[in-house]
């Protein structure tokens, strides 16, 4: 087993130098964070390898309170030797005091420059210096059919948005329903339509004003803003448009939202969904086929001069301790073979240029970490960047409650006073 092992990273090594990785012998590295069940068993497949080839010992710790229990122990003097970070919010906090090792000084930034697309080394940096890297991510940016059904109705797939909103009339004028929407998701309802009025946000006002808004250097009233709500409420609080009707929207499960389209007529047609949502398809439907009864085309532009932007998340390593064998395991999870073990156990997207297509389980999920390593704009769910008092309380609430049929100006100015408490709070506590 153990051959096999240094075989294989004897093999990676032509893609990525691994002296170093092999020249760390012994020792132990403690990781924290949010990963269990599925996750944390493929990043200990991940780690198998690397832990038989160096003789170094990594002992992960998951809790899913990671930026509570992450500042404590920073506050404490007391962090672990590296931490999965779940945003850039949390990783420029860290970086801005002085926690984080820069890893321009660990990793070959040539070689990283070739691997990345610029956007995700500017996400992973901050002050200039490189302070995180990414080993996989989600794609939201998708809409969701089935092949099969468009076809027997003589659909094709849009290429616009305009061709799309098209294709959404002509079918609620055949009487049918284009979408199915599912915004409940228990105490986290509302999240699936933020990621809507996210992505509608980067093809209709750009990477540069969405940042503003995140950052809240823009209030919830701005026309923008206002405009992303109304162009999501065109579609999720039209009865004819979605399945169900808005009623529908607000109680169904997002688990349970693509389950429409795969009925005996199609009870809908399309679902715009994270990539993720393919293990639900699967789990609720397990005779169908990825590929050929479902499959996805990315979320239209809006205004051209946009393009397509690619909405997601992603895992982070940053590094806290400057040890021979943080040195040893961040070179090895910054290399395509790492990620290619930790994409092909989860089905997980990387956005490393050099992973072998082949890593991925299926078809389906290669094409869409084509889409996740060209996108030329790439950018982080904004409700999980946001203070959780807006992004994971007034945004969601305020979602809800105008799919629910509230005048949309009051959601607005209801957000944005959530909005200002938060974001002076947070500055006051700075």
């Amino acid at each position: 087993m153990r051959r096999d092992i240094l075989a294989w990273l004897a093999v990676a090594a032509l893609s990525f130098p691994l002296a170093p990785v092999l020249a760390a012998q012994g020792g132990t590295v403690t990781i924290l964070g949010t990963w269990g069940g599925q996750e944390l068993a493929a990043f200990e497949k991940v780690l198998e390898p690397f832990e038989a080839a160096t003789g170094i010992n990594v002992e992960f710790t998951g809790t899913r309170d990671l930026p509570a229990v992450l500042t404590t122990r920073v506050q404490a003097g007391d962090p672990p030797d590296m931490a999965a970070l779940p945003n850039p919010g949390q990783m420029q906090e860290l970086a801005a005091g002085g926690h984080l090792v820069d890893l321009g000084k660990v990793l070959d930034m040539k070689q990283l420059r070739n691997d990345y697309a610029p956007v995700w080394v500017e996400m992973g940096s901050y002050g200039g210096k490189l302070q995180a890297i990414f080993i996989s991510a989600d794609l939201k940016s998708l809409v969701w059919y089935d092949p099969k059904a468009f076809a027997a109705a003589g659909y094709s797939v849009p290429t616009t948005w305009d061709e799309m909103m098209a294709l959404t009339d002509r079918i609620a004028s055949q009487g049918e329903t284009a979408w199915s929407i599912g915004l409940e998701s228990g105490a986290a309802s509302g999240w699936p339509g933020t990621d809507w009025i996210e992505d509608i946000m980067l093809r209709t006002a750009g990477p540069a004003l969405y940042d503003q808004w995140v950052a809240h250097d823009i209030p919830w009233t701005h026309p923008a803003v206002k405009r992303a709500f109304e162009i999501f409420g065109q579609i999720a609080r039209n009865p004819r448009y979605v399945y169900g009707g808005p009623t529908a929207v607000l109680s169904t499960n997002f688990g349970d939202a693509a389950n429409p389209l795969f009925t005996k007529p199609p009870g809908a047609y399309l679902h715009r969904q994270a990539s993720f949502i393919t293990s639900f398809i699967r789990e609720k439907n397990p005779g169908l086929v990825a590929g050929e009864d479902f499959t996805f085309f990315p979320l239209p532009a809006i205004d051209p001069k946009y393009g397509v932007p690619a909405l997601g998340a992603a895992d982070m390593i940053g590094v806290f301790k400057d040890t021979p064998q943080t040195r040893a395991l961040v070179r090895y999870l910054a290399t395509p073979g790492a990620q290619e073990i930790w994409v092909a156990q989860l089905g997980k997207l990387s956005a490393h240029k050099r992973v072998n297509p082949n890593a991925y389980p299926d078809e389906l999920t290669r094409k869409m970490a084509e889409v996740l390593v060209n996108a030329q704009v790439f950018r982080f769910d904004g409700s999980d960047l946001m203070p959780p008092a807006v992004g994971s309380g007034a945004f969601w609430e305020g979602v809800l409650n105008y799919v629910g049929g509230e005048d949309l100006d009051t959601v607005l100015e209801t957000i944005e006073a959530a909005a200002d408490d938060a974001y002076t709070s947070g500055k006051a506590t700075d």
